[in-house]
């Protein structure tokens, strides 16, 4: 198969089905989450569950005071990867038009120039990420395989893309079907893999939240 037609597959019938299961296996995994249910609380209510859910859901976005102290690195470098890969997924030009092309939304971008760096920042980030997964103890200790699965299902479309853009290694049409295809990867094992934190981390916080608002403690 030459580049021109695996780049056309995977522009056509690659990313389809790729989409397909990725929607597919993100509501089964939701549906697993919520069919799984709740046992009934007998305890007396003594605060609201749902500003406790609510609550839980925003503050959970930073880290207590207390395990800052004990790994800024990792921490901080946690959000360096998250936040890289959140702006150029969604504020490179090419990926608005596809986003207008499949969902019919469009928003300003980002200018290129500034979308390279970003890459750069993310992909240094995840290597960081690997490093100190590597060398902890602990880390390396509750890492499966399907952490390190994730790991490069999240770097290659990043890796792929700046390769692409800057034009290195291989050809442009060889380099960019290359980028597609781990994008469609990514897609494929994000529903079977921690990858599903980006969906169920909202009904995770809900619950915890929920649980210890209705009860009147801090969750």
């Amino acid at each position: 198969m030459t580049s021109e037609a695996l780049l056309t597959w995977a522009r056509g019938p690659g990313f389809d089905l790729a989409l397909a299961i990725f929607v597919l296996g993100m509501l089964l995994r939701l549906f697993e989450i919520l069919s799984l249910g709740n046992k009934p609380d007998l305890a007396e209510g003594r605060g609201s569950g749902v500003v406790g859910g609510l609550k839980t859901i925003i503050t959970r976005n930073w880290p207590r005071g207390t395990v800052f102290a004990r790994e800024p690195v990792r921490i901080i470098n946690g959000y360096v990867f998250h936040l890289g890969f959140f702006i150029v997924l969604f504020f490179y030009g090419p990926h608005i038009e596809l986003f207008q092309t499949k969902l019919g939304l469009s928003w300003p971008g980002l200018p290129t120039g500034v979308i390279d760096a970003v890459a750069v920042i993310t992909v240094a980030s995840l290597v960081l990420a690997l490093v100190m997964r590597l060398t902890s103890p602990v880390l390396k200790q509750i890492s499966s395989v399907g952490d390190y699965v994730a790991w490069a299902a999240t770097l290659l479309p990043v890796l792929t893309g700046y390769l692409a853009y800057n034009h290195m290694l291989v050809p442009y049409t060889q380099m960019l079907a290359l980028h597609l295809l781990s994008v469609e990867l990514l897609l494929i094992v994000a529903p079977f893999t921690k990858l599903t934190h980006m969906f169920s981390f909202v009904l995770s916080r809900w619950y915890q939240g929920y649980q210890a608002g209705h009860r009147g403690i801090e969750s």
